[in-house]
């Protein structure tokens, strides 16, 4: 059984878990005519890969000041999913971070996290969650529409001039 519950300096560490790989293998395609809707673009098998993102090495003290982190525990008590929110100046709590390992993935632990997310905004009369994904991280685009989330901006200069150019983040908002 898995266990949902606040991060506190007791299990500071724990907002450290190691990203794992992921499955590049689409794109999501967002697209604006007074209302947001998108399109999925599939890369064919062999142009599929896989990415990690490099580890955070977060400061639990730092963050504290403006966060709230929630860990998913399993029946050992070892962290394996982990959601940050950060409060935010606009009525939307910010989810900064969240993720699963691969074991636990598709078993409702990423929901869970979010459902938590949902009740912390709630406690602090936020309108609801919003947060970004890599348009090329089809996944994770997929998970917050599937969660709830609607597609509400597109910033398609975030990348300009780095490693990652090419790619957009996509602004997801989840309203209470």
């Amino acid at each position: 059984m898995i266990n949902i519950r606040f991060i506190d300096e007791t299990k500071k560490n724990d907002i450290n878990i190691k990203n794992e790989p992921f499955l590049i293998y689409g794109r999501m395609v967002p697209c604006y005519n007074g209302k947001w809707s998108y399109t999925t673009k599939l890369l064919s098998e062999d142009k599929s890969y896989l990415m990690t993102f490099p580890d955070e090495n977060y400061c639990y003290d730092e963050l504290a000041k403006n966060s709230f982190f929630v860990g998913a525990y399993n029946e050992d008590n070892k962290c394996i999913g982990l959601a940050i929110y950060q409060e935010s100046w606009n009525k939307y709590l910010y989810l900064y971070d969240i993720k699963v390992q691969s074991d636990y993935k598709k078993l409702g632990v990423g929901k869970a996290l979010i459902e938590k997310g949902k009740e912390i905004a709630a406690e602090h009369n936020y309108n609801g969650i919003y947060t970004q994904g890599q348009d090329n991280n089809l996944s994770a685009c997929l998970f917050y529409i599937h969660t709830g989330f609607k597609i509400g901006g597109l910033d398609t200069m975030v990348y300009a001039g780095t490693k990652q150019q090419g790619k957009s983040d996509i602004i997801f908002y989840l309203d209470l």
